[in-house]
């Protein structure tokens, strides 16, 4: 409770059954707009998978997953998934998807030691999405060129919503603008990585922050990433380490920056097995996941998440996420959510 933030003189712009609309409108018009934009082809994708595997998402290495026994299969257990990275690879391989083209899915998870607040709930919906890419694609050039590609979706998708709702205005900059971590803890070195973001976010509107996994000048990460999904570890054309990063936007209404997606270039088995080096985590190059890596039957590809209900947060100016989507609550924060004039779904 102590991190939720209430803005002063809130007032939603939408009702809730005009929310509810626009909230299908958002998600219909970004998938269609995505889709093309990228050439990805959507699929259908699990909610849980088998422990063991290596195919589920560490995240940042300590939370934990939800998972249960299934009495149909010796009590083996399964693990609802973080996120969809590395089961987004191996469905590429599968399904052949050739270079320039991916997939795009609907991924629902729980993440139970979230701490909940106006950005973070313990059921989080994302488009997932992955694309195939060749080894000359493998730089930091093609990773701008992607991200400009998705913010360009991001402010077609405001343009639409504000036409169909005029009362919204819309608030994002025209261009994006592209920092490397180490550039940004260089230029407020006194600053935690929070305070950072916000005084970029803040200067610039819409912020790519490169390199997100590996330790700075500093002695610390930006922030954690698992070894085997993003290459946070290999030099790029700019001087720099890290072929990854977070896509944010300066939020006036709760005036601080929001993550809206985390991405990037994923490891080859090159990177893989420096990064397992590096978090003392080499044993996981013998599960499913990293052998098929390792040997070659995985293509190369670039990929990651897009929060569908923060999206329509900050598309629709709400201040907290639960007013996009339904989840749990404590009682106390729907109370004094509901007195500010920002009722929980």
């Amino acid at each position: 409770m102590s991190n939720l933030l209430i803005p002063e003189n809130y007032h939603a712009a939408l009702d809730l059954k005009q929310t509810e609309l626009a909230i299908k409108q958002i998600k219909d018009f970004f998938l269609r707009s995505f889709s093309t934009e990228l050439r990805l082809r959507r699929v259908t994708a699990p909610l849980f998978v088998l422990r063991g595997l290596g195919l589920n998402d560490d995240l940042n290495g300590t939370e934990r997953p939800v998972s249960f026994p299934i009495k149909d299969m010796n009590e083996s257990m399964a693990e609802v998934v973080h996120s969809l990275a590395k089961w987004k690879r191996v469905t590429l391989a599968e399904y052949n998807v050739e270079p320039g083209y991916g997939i795009i899915t609907d991924m629902n998870a729980i993440r139970a030691d979230e701490e909940l607040d106006n950005l973070h709930s313990l059921y989080v919906d994302q488009w997932d999405w992955e694309r195939t890419m060749t080894a000359g694609q493998r730089n930091v050039e093609f990773l701008k060129q992607m991200v400009r590609r998705i913010y360009g979706t991001i402010l077609r998708t405001e343009f639409y919503i504000c036409e169909t709702y005029p009362q919204l205005r819309p608030f994002l900059p025209e261009e994006i603008y592209f920092i490397h971590s180490e550039e940004l803890a260089q230029m407020y070195p006194n600053k935690s990585a929070k305070e950072r973001e916000d005084l970029i976010c803040q200067k610039y509107g819409a912020v790519f922050i490169i390199g997100i996994g590996n330790k700075l000048s500093n002695g610390e990460p930006h922030d954690n990433r698992a070894p085997d999904y993003d290459d946070w570890s290999t030099p790029n054309s700019d001087g720099h380490i890290g072929l990854n990063g977070d896509l944010l936007i300066w939020y006036p209404i709760l005036n601080r920056s929001i993550e809206l997606s985390s991405m990037g270039i994923r490891v080859d088995a090159k990177a893989l097995m420096h990064q397992l080096d590096i978090q003392g985590k080499e044993e996981r190059k013998n599960l499913y996941f990293h052998k098929r890596l390792l040997d070659g039957t995985l293509p190369l590809s670039i990929g990651g998440g897009i929060g569908q209900s923060r999206l329509c947060m900050i598309l629709l100016h709400k201040a907290h996420v639960g007013e996009t989507q339904s989840s749990i609550w404590p009682d106390e924060m729907r109370t004094k959510c509901r007195e500010a004039g920002m009722p929980l779904i």
